[in-house]
């Protein structure tokens, strides 16, 4: 809003000519988040509180975690609106990037949302039928593929996803293109649904993918960095800045009521419709493969429960007695159950988070 508003007055006072600079926008979509998430926070605490809207824990799952019956879930409003909101008010509305940004953000809020709700609320054991979430995950997948794929706009890139590590090397996968993107968002937006188990885990590591996709776009939204870091230039990303600015700044801001002991959980509504952005803003930066390794650990917490249930239904049917390999999927839970504490679990995860992070920007420009 402010960008279309207050652009146009420059050619009347200079110092309007600020908000058409993209790192001025990122800095204040960053503080906005922050601030919305400061002044709503504790509004939205009271109000779940009040109408009892409170986290079910799992018998089976680590004792620890029956002290955390009742807090309040659904948190993930929270960030939505830390988010959402400052990329209204500070990003380009006309950018193709940013409409598909959110649309993916808002499309899988609401499908979080209607699963906390009937979890919570409706108190439905499973919350939203398993086949109807993964329904909507399709769907969106299928948008976004098919018009990054059929849109004159994305013509010069249409198809390509970019191997990290080589010198302008981008892959055509041609109408394979659509299914990989499909396959791409629901595992991604699952991966950190998986994830967000313990006090801060998931949003920690969000907030430090989201900074560095920040960096990302800046750099490919630009031809004379994106050509010096050898790396697909794509006209218009940069626009993707503000939004990763606005996601750091909401997610450090619920962080502040998420951070052990947690006063609120992001819920499906959070952990969805996050991790959906994040898994759009690698589509369209053409960061598919690299967000493997940026987001090396939610990618490891996935793999986990995919060990855990293959090898246990594996060694079921041949012996008849199910085995496992970790003590609890997903990852998280195997070191809980091996004694360490939950917070040194979560700073040790977000250690490797950052590292990962590091990697993944030195990855431009080595061949």
């Amino acid at each position: 809003m402010f960008y279309h508003l207050l652009v146009p007055l420059k050619k009347y006072l200079t110092g309007f000519n600020l908000f058409q600079y993209i790192t001025f926008r990122a800095a204040m979509a960053a503080i906005t988040a922050l601030l919305i998430s400061f002044i709503i926070g504790p509004f939205f605490l009271k109000l779940l509180k009040k109408h009892q809207i409170g986290e079910t824990i799992r018998d089976d799952g680590p004792q620890s975690h029956l002290s955390k019956k009742g807090t309040p879930t659904m948190g993930g409003i929270i960030i939505i609106f830390s988010v959402v909101i400052p990329v209204l008010l500070w990003a380009n509305l006309k950018s193709t990037y940013v409409l598909l940004v959110l649309l993916a953000t808002l499309w899988m809020g609401v499908i979080g949302f209607l699963d906390d709700y009937l979890k919570v609320i409706k108190k439905y054991k499973k919350g939203l039928i398993a086949r109807y979430k993964l329904a909507g995950q399709i769907i969106l997948g299928l948008i976004i593929g098919g018009y990054l794929y059929f849109a004159p706009e994305f013509e010069t890139v249409r198809g390509l996803t970019s191997v990290p590590f080589f010198k302008n090397l981008e892959i055509s996968l041609g109408l394979f293109y659509i299914p990989f993107i499909v396959f791409v968002l629901t595992a991604g937006s699952n991966s950190v649904n998986l994830t967000d188990g313990l006090d801060g885990l998931a949003s920690g590591l969000m907030g430090i993918a989201a900074l560095a996709f920040a960096v990302i776009s800046y750099v490919s939204g630009r031809t004379d960095f994106s050509h010096y870091l050898n790396t697909i230039y794509l006209p218009g990303s940069g626009e993707l800045t503000i939004f990763c600015a606005a996601f750091t700044g909401g997610i450090l801001g619920f962080l502040w009521y998420n951070s052990k002991p947690a006063q609120v959980f992001m819920g499906d509504t959070g952990s969805l419709s996050m991790g959906t952005a994040l898994w759009t803003v690698a589509i369209l930066l053409k960061k598919e493969i690299l967000f493997v390794l940026l987001g090396g650990v939610f990618v490891a917490e996935t793999l986990s429960v995919l060990m855990q249930i293959t090898y246990f239904k594996y060694t079921k049917k041949k012996s008849g007695i199910g085995k496992r390999i970790f003590l609890m999927a997903p990852l998280h839970h195997h070191f809980e159950m091996k004694g360490w504490d939950e917070s040194k679990i979560v700073i040790r995860f977000w250690i490797i988070g950052i590292l990962l992070a590091v990697l993944s920007l030195s990855s431009f420009k080595i061949l």
